[in-house]
């Protein structure tokens, strides 16, 4: 069957994100479920976001070509249910681990890969990305709602159950065959590209990545742990679920006028008010459990994560062309993969000591980005990719 190439990357958007707004917010409730301690959910995490890490790093760069990206696509989709539908099998320690890094190894690459092929049809067909986009925000709202309320009735193997066919949806979904073919000449080897000792040297782009992994690094605790802390003190899992959406609906709006909001300020600008979100946020969740402020909280969520991500791809776009993929592939493996990563592992052990007191540790974290903010001229802003 074929379906309009537009229809088809919204459908992948739709239900890759629907997946994910399931396993982000709610896995850690699934593991507690089975009976996992908070540091070993720390640990089982923290090796998936490795996992992410490494499949990002690797495995997005490799298909070069872009005609070859759908059935790289469908390959790295039919994993990804191979390994949700392994967690039907077991809970011991090593059966868990496996899954988990399979899982998150050939599920986070789906998101790049769906971005170079949207940027292919761009090109092509003269594509509007963000009315594409823009589904798989919806899709995180409806996966995190729709969960939050299935917990509440039928108990934390709902998580599993909705995640297992979410993945399932969205093999069947990119079995379709888009009505454009991707075409493009994949990138000569021999092309001069600037090595990534001398990429990484260079004192505004590692003081660029220091900053954002810092701050993206301390949202692992709240990806991680937020939905048990907010359990624990009495929240059910549908207002969870909501206010998870609530999040990525403040997150929808900044993305959807940034032009509006940020025309005039540089990738300095941003990371500041990034970083400063990220104190108040952080510290705030540590300390007020109330309703009220749980909502602000979360509409928070689009200065801590959304403005720290526009001012990555403004710093990205303003660099010379040679360093941009470099430099993008960097960004994404290290702020959205290894420093939450390791963060997650460490919060696993802190929030079994600490409970609470975790989040005053993310607001700690934050606080260096202040001061390592690289110096850059304001440049045009780039189309967000979040």
């Amino acid at each position: 069957m074929e379906l309009r190439s537009t229809r088809w990357l919204s459908l992948s958007y739709f239900t890759y994100f629907f997946s994910y707004g399931i396993f982000l917010p709610f896995w850690g409730l699934w593991l507690k479920g089975e009976g996992i301690s908070s540091e070993n959910i720390g640990l089982l995490l923290g090796a998936g976001l490795v996992a992410r890490f490494l499949g990002t790093l690797i495995i997005s760069p490799s298909i070069k070509d872009p005609s070859h990206l759908v059935t790289g696509l469908r390959i790295l989709a039919l994993l990804t249910l191979a390994f949700a539908v392994g967690f039907w099998f077991g809970n011991g320690w090593a059966w868990l681990m496996i899954n988990i890094a399979g899982f998150s190894l050939f599920f986070g690459p789906l998101v790049p890969l769906t971005d170079a092929l949207a940027g292919t049809l761009q090109r092509q067909i003269n594509m509007d990305y963000g009315k594409v986009r823009v589904w798989g925000s919806i899709a995180f709202v409806i996966g995190s709602a729709l969960t939050g309320k299935l917990v509440e009735v039928y108990g934390h193997n709902a998580i599993l159950y909705t995640l297992t066919a979410g993945a399932a949806a969205m093999l069947l979904g990119m079995l379709l065959r888009p009505s454009v073919k991707p075409v493009g000449e994949p990138r000569q080897s021999g092309a001069p590209t600037i090595t990534w000792k001398a990429l990484l040297s260079e004192t505004p782009v590692w003081r660029f990545l220091l900053c954002v992994t810092l701050l993206q690094g301390a949202h692992a605790a709240y990806y991680g742990f937020s939905a048990i802390y907010w359990q624990d003190v009495g929240y059910s899992s549908t207002t969870i679920g909501y206010l998870w959406s609530l999040g990525v609906v403040a997150e929808v709006l900044v993305f959807t006028f940034s032009k509006q909001l940020f025309s005039r300020w540089s990738a300095r600008d941003l990371l500041l008010l990034s970083a400063v979100c990220g104190v108040v946020r952080w510290g705030l969740m540590g300390e007020f459990t109330a309703l009220p402020w749980l909502i602000l909280i979360q509409i928070l969520h689009c200065g801590t994560f959304t403005v720290c991500h526009l001012a990555g791809m403004r710093f990205i776009a303003a660099r010379p062309r040679d360093q941009v993929i470099r430099l993008q592939s960097v960004y994404s493996a290290l702020a959205m993969g290894g420093g939450v990563a390791i963060m997650t592992m460490v919060s696993g052990f802190l929030f079994e000591h600490l409970h609470a007191g975790l989040f005053w540790v993310m607001a700690i974290l934050a606080v260096p980005a202040i001061f390592l903010r690289p110096n850059v001229t304001p440049s045009a802003p780039a189309t967000p990719a979040s």
